[in-house]
């Protein structure tokens, strides 16, 4: 009630609350917000998720405030400082080309929920978006006008939402700010409707779905070396075969659907090309030690072989092969 008071005396353009699904007893809250300065309630029949909410919101005010540069998104749980929602705010005015997101600090004391929680999702996104984010998980950010209509299309309607939106502003090039908030937890956080096993379940789902379109190409070099050893016993051949098979098909799905590069093939089809002859050269190597000190057959050793090498294919891709000029 005291943040959408104090956000109506400031000049914002107008204040959405989405009232996402509350119980009749909660009815009368809203009709009192809704007789504050600019403020506009919108309301769900059923509850729709974090997710469900934001994109109602962002929805709403793109088709009734086309003249915007922006939204700024913030909790309604008081966890966000008006300051901080004016920073940012500012922030997006400065560079509404961008997402900007209010990054809290974590330090104090902080539940355990939320310290673990950000600091396991950060460090995941680090090593699978190339991105380093202190924040991944606030609530307080600033959303360019131009990159609605591509959230509004995200299947997303819980807490993953929030990071589907840090990897489609990663995929479409869209700039990631951070401007520091202050971290501000109430009754060590409990109003927070955040299911520390089936949200965080539901955020990493997203980060495989990510490093899925990897994971198959890797899939079908398996089975065709699998195969060709089969027939030839051949180890050097069967790498080489599958090899071969897979390095179309891998390319132009890592470069597309993991990537997204718009470079052009000049640039990225040479280096893919020698991260395969190096990758592939190491795997052999690979094998060839692990069936010399362990009694295993060549088909497992490949597997580990592949498992120790497919982080670093990765990583080379992403800051590499298919890395955007100036990262």
């Amino acid at each position: 009630m005291e943040l959408v008071r104090s956000l109506s005396e400031q000049d914002f353009v107008a204040i959405v609350v989405v009232n996402d699904g509350s119980t009749s007893m909660h009815t009368r809250y809203f009709e009192l917000l809704g007789q504050f300065r600019n403020v506009h309630i919108l309301r769900h029949l059923v509850n729709q998720g974090k997710g469900g909410a934001l994109k109602t919101g962002l929805n709403y005010v793109a088709c009734s405030f086309p003249e915007v540069i922006g939204v700024v998104t913030a909790d309604a749980d008081g966890q966000h400082h008006i300051a901080d929602i004016r920073r940012v705010a500012e922030e997006l005015e400065s560079n509404p080309e961008s997402l900007v997101l209010g990054c809290r600090k974590f330090e104090g004391v902080v539940p355990l929920r939320s310290r673990v929680g950000n600091s396991v999702t950060r460090t995941v996104v680090r090593a699978l978006v190339g991105c380093r984010i202190g924040d991944t998980q606030t609530g307080l950010r600033g959303i360019g006008s131009k990159l609605i209509p591509d959230l509004l299309r995200i299947k997303s309607n819980g807490y993953d939402f929030e990071l589907d939106m840090i990897l489609l502003s990663r995929k479409h090039e869209i700039p990631i700010r951070e401007t520091p908030i202050k971290t501000i937890y109430i009754n060590n956080n409990a109003s927070s409707h955040f299911n520390p096993l089936i949200d965080s379940m539901r955020i990493y789902f997203v980060l495989l779905r990510f490093a899925a379109s990897s994971m198959a190409s890797t899939t079908l070099d398996f089975a065709v070396f699998t195969c060709v050893y089969w027939l030839t016993r051949s180890v050097i051949g069967s790498l080489i075969a599958a090899r071969a098979v897979a390095l179309g098909f891998n390319y132009l799905l890592v470069r597309r659907a993991v990537f997204n590069s718009r470079d052009s093939y000049s640039r990225t089809l040479p280096r893919y090309l020698a991260l395969a002859i190096f990758s592939g050269t190491v795997t052999y190597i690979l094998i060839r030690a692990i069936i010399g000190w362990l009694p295993v057959g060549v088909v497992f050793a490949k597997a580990c072989a592949e498992t120790l090498i497919f982080f670093f294919n990765f990583a080379v891709q992403r800051d590499f092969v298919f890395a955007r000029p100036g990262e």
